[in-house]
């Protein structure tokens, strides 16, 4: 069976020849273009959810796709009825989808593969297998959403998170690394992460994004998305240590919102001349923080297009939440994956503020 996998070969390939592949001697190393000062930068360009896929779906989803907004609605008012018995009252099941119990059954991955993380250093009985053979995946995020259509292949969240990540002015998201010696093996690198302001430099046609570019840091409206991680690089490989992050996200033009990732942490494959990366950033996701920056992008109508019933679907989450227990002792966060890519840009941060005398005041010499 031909397989679609979201995670990029190059990065498998890494993986299963880390062991085998020496570090070249530092006179074949190939230049690093873009280091400055032992630091490289790079931006996003593009991310999805690590959503593991079979052509038909029926190895992962053998019992269908579930039903979207619309097909419930029919369902539950066959008849129609008033505004506030039909329409609102389903409108605050997506605000409020723990209230009631789902009245529809809600398909879940019963596959074995998955792609993402091993976040908690275990090989549990609900982990997966990620499809290079790696034990202990964590993505309980992709077992809630990973049989709703909206999410795979190249339906609509899927397909636009690859413009979004381009077109909107909050996600851009940079990282810098800093005090590198090496791309192949480093036993001490920084990652800053940031925001940015500008916009990416595509190439002529406007599909690919080109590398070399600058990006200013926002430092002004975006410092919660200011992060420092601890990372090391071994065979080219890029891996940090678990850090809570804010991961600036929109899915409705530019609204400000973004992600919470708890004990997140990033492994990229590092391209040696230091123009790309790829590779995933695994993490505990909010399910708070998820759902509201969704809410507040998709409404019921955009929802349909992909068959994502809110209500369905936010249950779901909550019914496999793994990690970050709250005061009650309920997990509040799921285990999940982003499959990302960079592009070497230059990063500039602001210059340094000087106090100034004010217009017309008194020097002395």
């Amino acid at each position: 069976m031909r397989h679609k996998i979201a995670l990029p070969s190059i990065v498998a390939a890494s993986f299963a020849g880390a062991v085998m592949c020496a570090a070249p001697a530092a006179a074949d190393a190939p230049e690093i273009l873009g280091l400055q000062n032992k630091t490289l930068g790079f931006a996003l360009t593009s991310t999805r959810w690590g959503i593991y896929e079979t052509k038909d779906g029926k190895e992962e989803c053998p019992n269908g796709f579930n039903a979207g907004p619309r097909d419930q609605f029919k369902a539950l008012y066959p008849e129609g009825g008033t505004v506030e018995g039909t329409q609102l009252e389903r409108e605050i099941a997506v605000r409020n989808p723990t209230e009631k119990e789902d009245r529809f059954p809600y398909n879940e991955i019963e596959g074995k593969i998955g792609i993402g993380l091993n976040l908690d250093g275990r090989a549990g009985a609900k982990d997966f297998t990620s499809p290079e053979g790696e034990k202990g995946i964590d993505n309980a995020f992709y077992r809630a959403i990973g049989c709703i259509r909206m999410f795979r292949g190249e339906a609509s969240y899927a397909h636009f998170t690859e413009l979004w990540v381009r077109e909107f002015e909050n996600n851009r998201i940079l990282v810098e690394l800093a005090d590198v010696d090496s791309l192949t093996n480093d036993d001490h690198v920084v990652v800053n992460l940031y925001r940015g302001k500008d916009k990416l430099i595509m190439d002529v046609n406007g599909q690919k994004v080109m590398p070399g570019g600058s990006n200013r840091v926002d430092d002004r409206f975006s410092k919660k998305y200011t992060a420092s991680l601890k990372g090391k690089i071994e065979n080219g490989v890029l891996t940090t240590e678990p850090a809570d992050i804010h991961w600036a996200w929109s899915s409705w033009y530019s609204d400000p919102y973004g992600y919470l990732f708890k004990q997140a942490r990033l492994r990229v494959k590092l391209d040696p001349s230091g123009q790309t990366a790829e590779g995933l950033l695994g993490g505990y996701n909010d399910i708070d923080t998820f759902r509201q920056t969704l809410l507040r992008g998709y409404s019921t109508h955009h929802s349909g297009y992909g068959d994502m019933s809110q209500p369905s679907m936010s249950r779901a989450l909550f019914r496999n939440a793994d990690g970050i227990p709250g005061p009650d002792g309920k997990n509040t966060a799921i285990s999940s994956s982003l499959v990302v890519k960079f592009t070497q840009v230059f990063i500039q941060h602001p210059d340094a503020k000087v106090a100034a005398a004010p217009p017309g005041a008194a020097t002395s010499r």
